[in-house]
């Protein structure tokens, strides 16, 4: 990787970081803070599965193959980026918010034994899974390389998706 790249992956951890320690430390395990009424909360859990809460009730060997499988993505990543060179093209703005997600969320998985979640939305009834600022990263990064694939090229309409 490259300076762009690691400046973008850096923030990405970084801040990921900073606010699940703020959470951590400032609203108690499994409790709330309701900031729009009816429709977004933060809240403290630990998510000892992947993305989304999926495979959280796997056992304690999940999380073993959860962190290998990130140290694989990690690398495969960073292996692309460093490949792109220092190019700040729409793909590998991509990749490197996948990869800042992947690092963010693969750090305090191995140190904490699961990630810290904490953004909650819900509309009465309907509750989508709590998540953090990494698994933002990689959906948004997800759905970039998605606008590539789809589009041919991103939005903008200069990049050649195959690069």
């Amino acid at each position: 990787m490259r300076r762009y790249q690691l400046l973008i992956a850096g923030l990405v951890v970084s801040l990921d970081a900073l606010t699940k320690w703020l959470v951590r430390s400032r609203i108690p395990f499994e409790g709330d803070i309701e900031v729009i009424p009816g429709f977004f909360r933060l809240t403290n859990l630990k998510n000892t599965g992947a993305a989304f809460s999926m495979f959280a009730d796997a056992g304690p060997g999940a999380v073993a193959m959860l962190v290998a499988f990130s140290c694989v993505a990690v690398a495969v990543i960073s292996w692309f980026l460093w490949k792109s060179g220092d190019t700040l093209s729409f793909s590998t703005v991509a990749f490197t918010l996948i990869g800042g997600g992947a690092v963010g969320n693969l750090w305090e998985r191995a140190l904490r034994g699961g990630v810290t979640d904490f953004l909650d939305f819900h509309i009465g009834a309907q509750h989508w899974p709590p998540f953090n600022v990494a698994d933002s990263a990689i959906c948004v990064g997800a759905g970039m390389l998605l606008a590539t694939i789809v589009f041919g090229r991103h939005p903008q309409g200069n990049e050649n998706p195959n690069a």
